[in-house]
């Protein structure tokens, strides 16, 4: 992430239809806020822009072992965040050194909820958290894949 992808993010969380389904994303959308991750991300993982071209079309970040994402709505169904998310995690468990990835969605995101368990996260928890843009109670499903479940999903064989 760099500050000229600015306009690319914005876009993308200036959207309703996205910024509803993020946790931590204010609504309406604000520039500061959206200027505050158009950096490097400095900590335990890391945070990818996802570009066609030089234009941002999407995030995806693995920080403190939990992954999430984002993707501009004209990208989805693509393949482009389950390719992504693989990569990811398998970096996440290889360079990382993680043992368990978590990650969570809305329970009525069905296509996040269907990506993480087509990657083979398992569904732990199910809780009403409050996400800023929705500002109210919403069921939220956590998800968890540990390093031996996607080392024998990957290797099936094994």
């Amino acid at each position: 992430m760099r500050p000229t992808d600015f306009d690319g993010l914005h876009g993308i969380v200036s959207d309703w239809n996205i910024a509803h389904e993020l946790g931590s994303w204010p609504w309406p959308a604000d520039p500061d806020f959206t200027k505050k991750h158009c950096k490097p991300f400095v900590g335990c993982g890391f945070v990818l822009a996802i570009c066609d071209d030089d234009a941002l079309i999407g995030t995806l970040g693995l920080t403190k072992g939990d992954l999430g994402y984002m993707l501009h709505k004209s990208y989805h169904r693509r393949g482009i965040m389950r390719a992504a998310s693989i990569y990811a995690i398998e970096r996440g468990f290889d360079e990382l050194g993680l043992d368990t990835i978590v990650a969570s969605a809305w329970h009525d995101n069905a296509a996040s909820c269907g990506l993480l368990e087509s990657l083979g996260f398992a569904p732990n928890q199910v809780i009403y958290e409050r996400g800023v843009a929705r500002n109210r109670p919403t069921l939220a499903r956590h998800y968890r894949l540990t390093r031996t479940d996607w080392d024998r999903l990957r290797n099936p064989a094994q």
